[in-house]
C-alpha cells in the first residue's frame, strides 16, 4: 500500500494530504536528524476513496479466515500503538536512531534510519512480540544516506532543510 502512495503521490503533488482513516502513526526516536520524514498514512482525497473499498475488504478478511476476534482488523490498531511505543522504547540503542511507526490493520511499518541491521532486527523482533500484531514491515535505512525504502514526506523533508 505504501509503495502505491509513492507512484501517486508525483500525480496528486500540491493536493492536501490527511490522515483520512486515523491510522497510528507516531515518532518514537529522533537521534538522526538527516533522516527522511515517512510520508505515513496520509492521502489525498482520491487516494482517500481509491482505499475505501480496499480497506473494507482487507479489515474484514482477517476475521473471515479465524486469525481476528473483531470483525473489523482495523480497530485493533490504536490498542496496538501504545504497547508498541513501550516495548520499542525499551529497545536497547534507540535512542541512536530515527524511526516512525505506523499501525494499520493490526500490521505495523517501521520507517526511518538506525545505526546498524542489528538494531533493526531488535526493533522489529520487539514489534512482532506486541499482542494482536500481525505483520511487521521492517522500511529502515541504515544511516541516513542514499534513498528511502519508503515514501517520503517531501513537505516535512522541505520544512526541515529550512
Amino acid at each position: 500500500m505504501l509503495a502505491l502512495l509513492a507512484l501517486t503521490g508525483a500525480a496528486h503533488a500540491g493536493e492536501q494530504r490527511r490522515n483520512w482513516f486515523d491510522d497510528p502513526f507516531m515518532q518514537v526516536a529522533a537521534g538522526l536528524p538527516a533522516c527522511p520524514v515517512p510520508l505515513g498514512p496520509l492521502y489525498t482525497e482520491a487516494e482517500r476513496r481509491s482505499q475505501m473499498h480496499s480497506r473494507l475488504e482487507r479489515g474484514t478478511s482477517c476475521w473471515l479466515a479465524g486469525r481476528c476476534a473483531d470483525s473489523n482488523a482495523y480497530r485493533y490498531d490504536k490498542a496496538i500503538a501504545p504497547e508498541l511505543r513501550r516495548a520499542l522504547a525499551r529497545v536497547p540503542g534507540l535512542q541512536r536512531a530515527s524511526v516512525w511507526v505506523t499501525v494499520q490493520r493490526r500490521w505495523v511499518y517501521l520507517q526511518g534510519c538506525v545505526p546498524t541491521r542489528a538494531l533493526a532486527r531488535r526493533l522489529e523482533r520487539a514489534a512482532r512480540a506486541v499482542k494482536d500484531v500481525e505483520t511487521v514491515v521492517p522500511d529502515l535505512m541504515i544511516g541516513t544516506r542514499g534513498r528511502a525504502p519508503y515514501p517520503v514526506n517531501d513537505e516535512e523533508e522541505s520544512n526541515r532543510q529550512k
